[in-house]
């Protein structure tokens, strides 16, 4: 195992001292000075067919084409953008999910997306936005966003498609340091079996490439594998990973690869309060370490009418100080309603009731959210229709509660941030 010593500064709240009540959220504080608006959300990444992290162009095109096959993004034939069913791409034996049908499954440079071949006849669909270049999206872009959009900093995730390379995302931070900010992969799958290889990957993401959270996506944990993820085979890849003094992102599903894909919707709704369940076991045996929701909840799984309706069982977690959860709904459900999301408001309404603000933070899911929004209007819909939000309640969602999490002392600015 190789651990090296963490050389890198850690910028914290208030007046400096690092104080771990305030970054678990069980004190209330906020940032000090002009706020700070953090996009708690947002990805950077190489071509879909450059390797990313994986051994070459190829796996990683593979891990796009499952994910474009499940994702509920619609597609169509390339010559008349007729109508067209995109699960014919995916694994037809959900246990086997490295079974792909080949499908000629590519990269089109010129329009920035992929393409699959079936018959004769060529299929895509807009899962990335369009106007990516050769389906990249690049530190220098992410940038040119958020100066337009007034967002002073980024949190980058990672995921298996859009790249596992940490030393890709150390190199984003080094070229904009007070800006950006990185989650460190995990290869959830690897850990049962390679679990020495993958604590010495995690190790070098966060102490060399000075990383500074970690990404873990329950999904994807190996199939062959039916304990849950909060222990057992999974148990010393945690207790190294909660003593890097970093916080986790969990990007929770809905139970096991197989539930996940053939399960109705009052299972998947079932599945999802169980990995809930497991969480909370989690921050038990972890009470040191802060953790936040990505994306929120699976809102799909809510919509009734008009309206997102919630369980009250959803809100458990959040009694655990510990617990945060990204604000993020236009790349959610922005097929479904449109700006300025006034079908949600309600349901934001009862986060802050039931999670409080100061444990809210925005995200966008950067770019992929610019399928239904602008950048700007990412912001707009919170910060100017949102009537019920206080001034404190956007102070703390829009940035302080991400700085909190991340330890990132707010910064004196002249410049005008509003979207």
């Amino acid at each position: 195992m190789v651990v090296a010593d963490l050389n890198r500064e850690r910028l914290i709240l208030n007046d400096g001292r690092h104080d771990d009540m305030i970054r678990l959220g069980r004190v209330s504080a906020c940032q000090e000075g002009p706020a700070m608006i953090i996009d708690s959300h947002m990805y950077c990444f190489e071509p879909l067919d450059e390797p990313g992290g994986h051994a070459s162009g190829q796996e990683r095109l593979r891990w796009a084409q499952r994910g474009h096959g499940q994702h509920h993004q619609p597609a169509w034939r390339v010559r008349d953008r007729a109508p067209a069913p995109s699960h014919v791409i995916s694994p037809p034996d959900p246990s086997r999910p490295e079974a792909l049908p080949d499908v000629n499954f590519r990269v089109d440079h010129d329009c920035g997306r992929v393409v699959w071949t079936i018959d004769g006849e060529d299929y895509t669909k807009q899962f990335l936005p369009p106007g990516l270049n050769h389906t990249r999206f690049t530190a220098h872009g992410a940038i040119a966003e958020m100066d337009y959009a007034g967002v002073d900093l980024a949190l980058l995730h990672t995921d298996p498609m859009l790249g596992r390379d940490s030393a890709f995302l150390g190199r984003c931070v080094q070229q904009y340091p007070d800006r950006l900010r990185s989650m460190a992969p995990v290869d959830e799958w690897r850990i049962p079996d390679e679990t020495e290889a993958v604590i010495e990957e995690l190790a070098t993401a966060i102490n060399v490439h000075g990383l500074h959270a970690i990404k873990f996506i329950p999904p994807l944990v190996s199939p062959a594998h039916t304990e849950p993820w909060d222990d057992g085979p999974y148990r010393p890849f945690w207790q190294f990973a909660t003593s890097l003094d970093v916080p986790v992102f969990f990007t929770l599903g809905t139970g096991p690869r197989e539930l996940m894909i053939e399960a109705s919707e009052a299972e998947h709704r079932e599945g999802y309060l169980a990995e809930q369940k497991t969480l909370m076991r989690w921050m038990e045996r972890y009470p040191d370490t802060a953790c936040s929701l990505t994306h929120g909840f699976p809102w799909r799984l809510y919509v009734e009418g008009e309206r997102l309706t919630v369980p009250d069982a959803i809100w458990e977690p959040f009694q655990n100080p510990n617990c945060n959860m990204e604000v993020s709904f236009p790349v959610r459900i922005g097929d479904l309603f449109d700006y300025p999301y006034r079908q949600v408001w309600f349901v934001l309404e009862q986060m802050i009731e039931h999670i409080g603000a100061d444990h809210l933070l925005w995200g966008t899911d950067m770019p992929f959210q610019n399928r239904f929004c602008t950048y700007r209007q990412s912001r707009q819909w919170i910060e100017q229709y949102c009537e019920f939000l206080t001034p404190q309640d956007l102070t703390w969602l829009m940035g302080a509660t991400a700085g909190r999490i991340l330890g990132i002392k707010s910064r004196s600015s002249n410049a005008d941030r509003s979207p």
